[in-house]
């Protein structure tokens, strides 16, 4: 069913139930059937736009209609649902913001293909800095470009004519605003008023700035988290079930051990034709373990007293000889080629073969060959590129 939904509404769906869970509590059983509705319209999204190349790596952000410009952001979008999917574990946990990492740093690396971000916005947060003071200062900067943006946005949203959204910093207040500039049927009716073309990529490019900005802070965030994730110890249930799984191979070991030094009583000897080994691994019948032909014992008693190293199986000329056939080897030179006739040589003695159709071809070869060499010749007369130093 949602394949046949156009993308527009697709995404609009997707970030509706986003934008509803986000007002919930994440352990809230509804709250996860919406983070999940919009999980699956997301990545239905993603197969789509891939399957359209609404996006390619030759092109740049001009060349992206503006109408397709808000497709951006469905990493972004995916990474903001997935991190509320819940989690009990340890392990969940860890596996459910892997997820949502990697949805960011594709997010980031779409946006870095297509050159959207300027280099100043890029350079804030690509320093990395240790001094407690400075790093408080850059987090000042960032807020500050953060609000600057948001402000800009909402400045071009009154120019639409369009109900103002409360800034805040929930999901709920970004996901409503990304959803009112998905394209609409009076979109579609306005296409052709340049204006509002331009106002409305203006709006989405300062929104994916806004984005970026915020991808960059929950980045880091989701970093440290994950170092912790790994540096925690393992959850009561996962300590529970490794102790009961070394219980039982510590058993099993244990019953190996008595097996291996319990005295048995002898069983009756089977015929010659009959198994070795019971089911359980134990001998049934005498056995010995070298055979008892006397050309394989010499052969066994000799290995013995060998050396410890491999000795050649081949001699150095049977060596070459294989690297020759595989052409290894680099073949003429010498006298012989120095005396053999060049090309130009060549065609002039297959040229002087008269009464012959090889011959009358060769000739005709030549003939080109002298023809264009003279045609070069007076285009490109001796000396005519040298400049005398004079560059």
């Amino acid at each position: 069913m949602t394949n046949t939904l156009p993308l527009p509404t697709l995404f609009g769906q997707s970030l509706s139930a986003a934008s509803k869970a986000s007002d919930l509590p994440t352990i809230d059983a509804k709250t996860q059937d919406l983070l999940q509705f919009s999980l699956t319209h997301l990545r239905t999204l993603q197969s789509r736009i891939a399957s359209l190349s609404l996006f390619s790596p030759n092109e740049n952000s001009e060349d992206i209609a503006t109408r397709d410009l808000v497709y951006l952001l469905v990493p972004y979008v995916c990474a903001q649902v997935q991190d509320r999917v819940k989690a009990v574990e340890r392990d969940e946990r860890l596996a459910s913001l892997t997820v949502a990492k990697n949805y960011l740093q594709s997010f980031l690396q779409l946006l870095d293909n297509y050159e959207i971000i300027p280099e100043d916005q890029v350079a804030l947060y690509d320093r990395k800095v240790s001094n407690p003071g400075n790093r408080r200062e850059l987090k000042i900067k960032q807020y500050q470009a953060e609000k600057d943006l948001r402000t800009r946005i909402e400045t071009i949203r009154k120019r639409r004519n369009q109900r103002p959204i409360t800034t805040s910093s929930d999901s709920a207040t970004d996901f409503d605003l990304l959803s009112s500039l998905l394209p609409s049927a009076t979109d579609e009716e306005e296409e052709d008023s340049s204006s509002t073309d331009d106002v409305l990529r203006e709006t989405t490019l300062l929104l994916i700035r806004l984005f970026f900005s915020q991808a960059q802070t929950q980045l880091q965030n989701m970093n440290q988290e994950l170092e912790l994730l790994k540096s925690a110890p393992p959850s009561a249930s996962t300590a529970m079930s490794r102790e009961e799984d070394n219980d039982d191979r510590r058993g099993k070991h244990k019953e190996s051990e008595e097996n291996m030094w319990k005295l048995d009583t002898p069983t009756p000897k089977v015929g010659a034709g009959g198994p070795l080994l019971d089911e359980a691994g134990k001998p049934l019948q005498p056995f010995t373990i070298l055979p008892s032909g006397a050309g394989d014992r010499a052969r066994f008693q000799a290995q013995v007293f060998g050396p410890g190293h491999n000795l050649p199986t081949m001699s150095i000329d049977e060596y070459l000889e294989i690297e020759r056939q595989r052409g290894k080897f680099i073949s003429g030179g010498g006298p012989a080629s120095q005396n053999a006739p060049t090309s130009s040589e060549q065609l002039a003695l297959d040229a002087e073969m008269d009464g012959t159709l090889e011959g009358e071809d060769k000739a005709e070869v030549k003939r080109i060959k002298d023809e264009n060499w003279a045609r070069f010749t007076d285009e490109n007369p001796r000396g005519a590129g040298n400049t005398m130093n004079r560059g």
